[in-house]
């Protein structure tokens, strides 16, 4: 996959900050894997698409969660999809005046699997750890059968900028 040729992310020194003292950096925007762009903006609301747990390019775990891949480490690969969606929400907007409106999160489950809500709480505690009340969101924890490149997790979010 090749990187984006977006405009870079913008994150400032709030934003920076919180994710360093986690021991964490948004990356470069993840190419798109098929037709579509990393997130749409408008008026002051961001649409992200959905982002998978590429790092660098590709997956570095697959499979389906309850099976191949256990409940924590998918929670773990959620904060690498919000990392990416975060990347790509940046270039609309300064992730410093962001307010997280909503959190989408899409599981590929085992059968008999149920524990979606508590993978995507990587991704909603992250949020709220680096935006304090700015990350206080609604959301949908939703388990499918597969991902595109049989990703355990997937996520989007909509943002608001101030």
């Amino acid at each position: 996959m090749t990187q984006s040729t977006e405009t870079p992310t913008r994150t400032h020194p709030k934003t920076r900050q919180r994710l360093a003292e986690l021991g964490l950096e948004i990356p470069a925007v993840p190419g798109a894997v098929a037709s579509y762009v990393p997130a749409v903006r408008t008026g002051n609301t961001v649409y992200t698409s959905g982002q998978l747990p590429l790092r660098e390019g590709s997956l570095a775990v697959t499979g389906k969660v309850g099976a191949q891949v256990p409940a924590d480490e998918a929670a773990e690969l959620a904060v690498t999809c919000v990392l990416n969606a975060l990347a790509a929400a940046g270039t609309q907007g300064d992730l410093d005046n962001a307010r997280i409106l909503k959190v989408v999160g899409f599981v590929a489950s085992a059968p008999g699997f149920n524990g979606q809500p508590a993978v995507i709480n990587g991704a909603s505690n992250l949020l709220l750890q680096v935006f304090g009340d700015s990350g206080k969101h609604a959301r949908s924890a939703v388990g499918v059968a597969e991902l595109p490149l049989d990703a355990p997790v997937e996520v989007e979010l909509i943002v608001e900028f101030s």
